[in-house]
């Protein structure tokens, strides 16, 4: 019997996107468990704003609060989530997420089936091209993976 692959991603290892203050590090890319799940790891700076609230169509999405306090916006209700929260956004709610506070928040962040690791390396790509990080190009590369923005809460 073939034995199943077996990821081990240490402390210093994963794959590290920089998207201006904030780091996202692709610890499951979704090859190790049949795309059923992907895994990130996501450094937010202080101060600083995540992205235009959006909805995924296929896609649940989960967030720990490993370090920090993250306010999480779900169209016009604010959750306050300092570590040790976890906030589970199903398919269809608006969502965005913020650091406000002093100090980095670092959060896990899990997406069902892996969908959405890719829109993170679109993103990287695109800076890696020189083209900016405008509202218009972020919506166009969250189409790509069954996400819109949430207008009726921009």
């Amino acid at each position: 019997m073939k034995m199943p692959r077996v990821s081990v991603v240490g402390p210093d290892s994963g794959e590290s996107i920089q998207l201006g203050p904030t780091r996202m590090r692709i610890l499951e890319d979704g090859s190790t468990t049949g795309h059923r799940l992907g895994i990130g790891e996501i450094t937010i700076a202080p101060h600083t704003q995540g992205p235009p609230q959006h909805r995924h169509a296929e896609h649940d999405e989960g967030f720990y609060v490993i370090s920090g306090t993250v306010h999480f916006t779900v169209g016009e209700t604010t959750h306050v989530a300092p570590a040790g929260t976890l906030v589970m956004i199903p398919p269809g709610a608006p969502h965005t997420f913020a650091n406000h506070g002093d100090t980095h928040a670092v959060v896990l962040n899990t997406f069902t089936p892996d969908l959405y690791v890719q829109y993170f390396r679109d993103l990287r790509n695109m800076i890696a091209d020189g083209r900016e990080l405008t509202p218009e190009a972020t919506a166009e590369a969250m189409s790509r993976y069954a996400t819109v923005p949430a207008t009726d809460f921009a």
